[in-house]
């Protein structure tokens, strides 16, 4: 049975939660000790402004992880879909060290299990 679209879809629905939250941080709900290394719980405005970047990331995340499960057309050559998508589980993955590695524990608690289910998902993107 192809894993592909489940995986994507799932990886779309914890992006969009991830965005929400993110919204979150923005708007200075004090949710900040959970994101960008747990150092303040309101974010000051330099990691509000990241945190908008991430948003636009995670459309163009969610965007490569339909497109790579034939949800949505792509918009890129198939060669350079499986790079991309082997380069967002890459990055994913890295995330899972880089928040583990968090002196926050509210981060790690939250960030490290996020990250590290969606570098599994988008490995089952990359290998299927």
């Amino acid at each position: 049975m192809p894993l592909d679209q489940p995986s994507a879809i799932l990886a779309c629905g914890l992006l969009a939660a991830l965005a929400v939250f993110q919204v979150a941080l923005i708007t200075g709900a004090p949710l900040g000790r959970m994101a960008w290394g747990g150092q303040h719980r309101v974010l000051p405005t330099n990691l509000r402004i990241l945190s908008s970047v991430s948003i636009g990331l995670y459309a163009i995340f969610a965007y490569a992880a339909l497109a790579e499960a034939d949800l949505v057309p792509p918009l890129i050559g198939e060669s350079l879909m499986t790079v991309t998508i082997w380069v967002m589980t890459g990055y994913f993955a890295l995330g899972v060290l880089m928040n583990g590695l968090s002196r926050s524990k509210p981060e790690r608690f939250v960030m490290t299990p996020a990250t590290a289910a969606l570098a599994a998902l988008y490995l089952v993107l990359a290998v299927q």
